[in-house]
Order: C-alpha cells, then structure tokens, then sequence
C-alpha cells in the first residue's frame, strides 16, 4: 500500500498557434499554461491548491551550463492537465518555456548534440532548445513508453508495450467483438488499478541513422515478463554500459501464483554481440532494482533488499565488480533506505538521499572508507539529486511548498532555488506555519510529530485538531507536498494538523519501521493516540473537538480507532482503507504484502502470528463505533478493494452510525481528476467542518 474558492482565468492567446497544428482529435482542446490566479484574503483553497505549477522530469546539460524540466498546469474546466518543457541557465537565469502543446512532454534527456529528446504520445521527439525547433525521431508505429540513448548516440533503447497474450473474451472468440469479459486461470490478473490484457513492458533496440530511426528488435522476444516492471517503473530500472555493449534491465520472471506471492526481482545484463542473457542476482531473494554503471563500466550499483516477500525491507546499496561477478553491500552503516543514488565522475564518491528524522536529505557516501556524510539539513524533503560540475541539482519540497529546483553547495549544504515555478502564487498565500516535536510514546521511545499551524495562528484562540494517520503502513512520512492530502490546506481552513510518524514509517530507521508488521493496532495506535494526546494538551487545542482522518493503511487506523478511541474524536474519515482484513487477505493483488504484514493466511488457526493480526481486524470492533464517519473510496482501486469501503459504509449504516460515503467510479487507490479532487476536497472539509467547528 505504501509503493499529490478563487476565480481563474486561463491565458488564452498562447492557444492560438498550436492550434493550427492540432490534428481533428485535439481541435476541440485547449493548451494549458499558468493560470491567472486571484486569490482571495491570502486564503488558500482547493481551487489555489490545482494553480500551482506541477514540476516533473529535471535533467541537466552535458556541459552543466543548463537544466531542462518540465512543468505541467491543470484545468479544472477541462478536468486534465498538460506538461510542458522549460528550459534555465544552471544559476536559474534565463528562464524560457519550450514548447506549447496540447499534448503533455515527458522523460525528458539532453542529448550530447545540445538538443533535447523528449516523449510526446508515445512519440519521441528533439527540440533545439536554443531556437525551438522540433524533429519527429521515431517513425514506428508502436507507442514508445521510455527511452535511453546508448553513451555514443548511435542507438537507442525504446520501452514499448508488447501484446503477447489473450484475455479478452472477443480477442478468443471472433464472434463476440462486443463483449468486455475477460478469462483467467491464475493470480496476478490485475495489479494496482488495471486488469492484466496480455501485453508486457519490453525493451527493444534500435540504430539511430541521422535524427531518425525506424527498426528496433525486441531483446526479450516473446517472454511473458515486464521490463520495466509494472505498474510504476521507468527507465530509472535500466541501464546501459558506458562502451554501448551491456544493457542491464530489471525484470522479476514469474508469473500468476508464484509472481503474486514473490518480491524476487533480477537484474539482467543483455549483451549486443552476442545477444546473450545472464541473471546477475540469482541468489538474492528480494527486490533487486535501478542499475548504474561507473563512469569507467568496471562497476555496478544496484539497491537491494534482503528479506524476500518484504517491500518496505531496508534498501542496501551493492556494488558488482564486473570483471569478478563479486557483490558487495556498501551500505551497512546507514540505518535508512537511499534512494536517487548517484556516481559522481570520478567513480569514487556516491550521492544519494536518505531519510533522517522522517526528512529526506542528501548524503555523500566515500566509497574507499564507507563513511555517509549528510550535507543537508532542516525540515524539508530533497528528491532526485544530479551531479553537474562543482554543484548538485535537486528538487526539493516541504509541506508548505511544492517541488521546486535547487543548486545545492556540496560542501556545506547551502541551497539555492532556481526555478521559483510557484513563487507568485505563494507569494499571494498566508502560510501556515510547521513545528517538527519529537513526543514521547507510551514505551518511552521519541516519535516525529509534524505540527502544522493555521496562517495567522493566534494562541489566545481555541482551534480544532486534525490527527493524520499516515498510509503503508510503511514508507517515510515527511515533508512532502502532496495535491490530495495537503496539510498546509488543511491548516488554511483552520485546523491544527497533527501528523506522526507512528510505528512502522521508514524515515526513523528500521528496527522503528520493523515494528509494525504482524503487530497492526497495537504500538503504532498508542503512538497515534501519544501523540494527539500530547497536543491537545496545549491551552489553545479545542480537546473538545478533535478528527482524525487517514488513507489506505491510515484507513485501517481510522476504522480500528472508531472501535478503541473512547470518545476522543468527533469525526472520522476513511479513504480507501481495510476494514475486513481476511477479506483483504483474498482479495488484494500483490498476495505477498499482506502475507508477510499477517504472518499467514486467515484458515491457518494454528498460527499464532497470523491469528493475532486477524483478531485486529477493524471490522470486529464494530459494537463500539459510536461516532460520525466517512468514506471514500475508488471503483479502480485493486490494492484496497472498494468492497471494503462499501462494507464499512453498510455497517455504519445498519448500525445508525451517521455516515457518508464518497464513491468515485473511475478513481484508483487516489483521486487524480481535478474535478474529482475538488470535490474530495470540498466533502472533506464539509464532513469536519460540521463536526468540529460547531459554531458554523
């Protein structure tokens, strides 16, 4: 589970030219740019929340003078959004937009030539950033998902979407093109928010004759397997030696049972002579992900985990001597998961992010003598990182500010922002202000606790709180700035946030995130009640009038706490969360998440483990709810059935609990529609608003 009202007007005249180009298809869309936003007493709100400029793919020139990203705005009115490609000198200067099309630009990487590659659907394309000029590359008829040219540029590796089996009821019987059936004999046949259809991420390759090509051959012919693997990996699990001649690729090769059950990914090195393949990792369980070479090639990094069947395990960095086939873990003195790792161009150094006290940060890893060095600090979260010349170039967010573009001094950690992307716009807002407390648990352990105040935060008033339970129940929890569960939003309407990082979250170290697999409503909900109960000690907390609210895993929590809370909390709201956990057991997708978060099956009554977590399941104790709650839920959601949610509504119901539910029929394990969003936003703050400020 753990693996984002004023008035607009959109700027219309940017529209005028790209239109001429937009074939039948897209006459009737618009381009999307910044918004003109007025906003209105500094007030932030769902509809500010959509204008801000979204910052996607960063990458930097070969000479380190430019940096390339894109930046994509949303239309609430057209309820889509659209990415373009930007363009500023490596001090932020000179900042040019692009392109400017109806259609959104991607996985952008600056080529060698000067000019810069980019998809647009499915399509890969060059544009001189110096004049814009733009040249179709690719002339096939597949879409292509990903791409990575080979170091000289004299070929190209596609990701392409490559249909090899039969589900589909009308695709096996001719007479049927109408039926929408589909027909399955083993597990995996849907994952995350799409039914299995038979087709699979392949990589293929392919010569690149001027600026164009127009053959490429698939290196996995006819294997039911996905590289990259499916739902969320990109390119980032692939990579290419530095003399052209290797291609590692990340693949897990299992299928159905065996495949729902497993976390056992491998790299694979392909060669381009001989077209041989060879598994790196046979012998290492868990998942083996995102390859890099040396800058020489003798060399490569991978992540790792060691526990098979466990996802949220500690991610180690190896290194394979290539010459011997010897792997080492050069990561066990840092007690976090890295991630956006690095070689720097001597070989000698890594860079890389790594959580500390629930906060992303960068760290230098000397490779000779193993020491990590953390270079940044405070309450904020740095994300993908990039060595260019002296400096690093990072994007960076914190919960009162969306992702931005940093240079940052490798030497002391001083950051300076370059792109200012949403820089109006916050200008216009009164910003809540953020307290990082560290709140003693009931076993006397220090917890992060994210303490957001209202704009404005006068303590002579009383204010209503919100408890956040945090999602997973792994991942790190901090300060991320998220288009759905926005915590500077929530503050703006009022309310004090509370978020801890309660058992189980993975930013303060791994015995602490450990602790809550097959323990589930037990420490981690003392911490939760530590630490709401901790602040509502505070002379300006209304105790009287206290939510809580959580998605997913946090879900669970709120569905757990309505049966445990003892009249603590007024309100309750539940997004996509468990309330049956045996029915969770057999009906998610990934069998292996809840087999190892369980301890085993619910028909195993000879095991104690497993026994122990079902008797927490959240559904059990409903005799004692006794509050108002909410629920949502999406149709897609495959992780977290929507069975769940409608079954807790059921209950709620039958038992004369006042209860709502928000359905939404096209959304997954999120809300990723604007108009959607608004209007989870909207009920969201109408539900607690009822219940928690009285005197509206």
């Amino acid at each position: 589970m753990k693996r984002v009202i004023a008035v607009i007007s959109m700027v219309a005249a940017i529209a005028c030219n790209e239109a001429k180009k937009a074939d039948n298809k897209d006459a009737d869309m618009s381009v999307i740019g910044r918004p003109e936003m007025i906003v209105k007493d500094g007030h932030l709100t769902p509809e500010v929340l959509w204008a801000f400029g979204r910052v996607g793919n960063v990458c930097v020139s070969s000479d380190n003078k430019r940096i390339a990203y894109t930046v994509q705005y949303y239309s609430i009115a057209e309820n889509r959004g659209n990415a373009d490609v930007y363009v500023m000198d490596a001090d932020g200067g000179n900042q040019r937009q692009l392109t400017r099309s109806v259609k959104s630009e991607g996985a952008l990487t600056w080529l060698k030539s000067g000019k810069i590659a980019f998809l647009r659907e499915g399509k890969l394309w060059n544009i001189d950033p110096d004049n814009g000029v733009e040249t179709q590359v690719s002339d096939i008829e597949q879409s292509i998902d990903g791409f990575i040219y080979s170091p000289d540029e004299s070929k190209i590796l596609l990701v392409i979407s490559v249909k090899l089996e039969k589900y589909k009821a009308q695709e096996r019987y001719d007479d049927l093109d109408k039926s929408n059936a589909m027909v399955y004999d083993d597990l995996m046949y849907r994952h995350w928010s799409e039914w299995k259809d038979g087709s699979y991420n392949h990589i293929y390759i392919a010569d690149i004759e001027g600026n164009k090509f127009s053959k490429a051959t698939d290196i996995m012919p006819d294997e039911p397997y996905d590289s990259p693997t499916k739902p969320f990996g990109g390119t980032e699990e692939i990579a290419w030696s530095p003399d052209g001649n290797t291609i590692i690729y990340t693949c897990k090769k299992s299928s159905g049972k065996e495949y729902a059950f497993s976390t056992n990914t491998d790299l694979y090195a392909y060669s381009l002579s001989d077209k041989s393949t060879k598994n790196l990792t046979p012998d290492m369980p868990g998942y083996d992900k995102y390859p890099q070479f040396s800058p020489d090639g003798s060399k490569l990094l991978f992540t790792s985990m060691r526990r098979a069947g466990f996802e949220a395990d500690k991610e180690r960095i190896m290194i394979i001597d290539m010459a011997t086939g010897a792997i080492k873990d050069v990561s066990e003195t840092l007690d976090a998961s890295p991630s956006s790792i690095a070689w720097a161009a001597d070989g000698k150094t890594l860079w890389l992010t790594a959580p500390w006290q629930e906060a992303h940060q960068i760290y230098k890893l000397d490779l000779a003598s193993g020491e990590f060095t953390k270079i940044t600090d405070g309450d904020v979260d740095y994300q993908h990182v990039i060595p260019s010349g002296d400096r690093l170039i990072a994007t960076r967010t914190q919960h009162i500010k969306p992702t931005e573009i940093f240079s940052i001094n490798p030497t002391d950690g001083v950051a300076t922002e370059l792109s200012f992307v949403n820089k109006d716009l916050l200008q216009q807002l009164d910003i809540p202000t953020v307290e990082k407390r560290f709140v003693t648990t009931t076993d006397n352990k220090q917890m992060v606790t994210w303490v957001i105040y209202p704009p404005r935060f006068d303590p002579s008033k009383k204010y209503p709180l919100l408890l956040i339970c945090t999602g997973g129940p792994q991942g790190v929890f901090g300060p991320s700035f998220s288009y759905r569960w926005n915590y500077m939003l929530m503050a703006s309407q009022g309310y004090v946030v509370v978020a801890p990082a309660r058992r189980g979250t993975s930013g303060s170290g791994q015995e602490w995130c450990d602790a809550i697999s097959k323990n589930h409503g037990e420490q981690e909900e003392r911490d939760l009640l530590a630490a709401i109960d901790a602040v509502s000690k505070e002379p300006w907390a209304d105790a009287e009038h206290i939510g809580a609210a959580g998605a997913s895993y946090g879900g669970y929590s709120i569905f757990h706490l309505a049966g445990t809370h003892r009249g603590r909390f007024k309100a309750f709201l539940a997004h996509c969360g468990i309330f049956n956990m045996e029915m969770m057991y057999v009906t998610t997708e990934e069998m292996f998440f809840e087999q190892w978060e369980t301890g085993g099956a619910p028909w195993e009554k000879d095991n104690a483990t497993a026994q122990r977590s079902y008797a927490h399941s959240p559904h059990l104790l409903v005799k004692n709810w006794d509050t108002p709650i909410m629920i949502v839920h999406g149709e897609n959601d495959y992780r977290v059935p929507y069975s769940q949610g409608m079954a807790a509504f059921n209950t709620a119901q039958m038992l004369g609990i006042e209860s709502r539910m928000l359905i939404f029929p096209t959304e997954t394990h999120w809300v990723l529609s604007p108009q959607n969003a608004i209007v989870w936003q909207r009920e969201f703050f109408g539900w607690f608003d009822k219940y928690l400020k009285p005197s509206n």
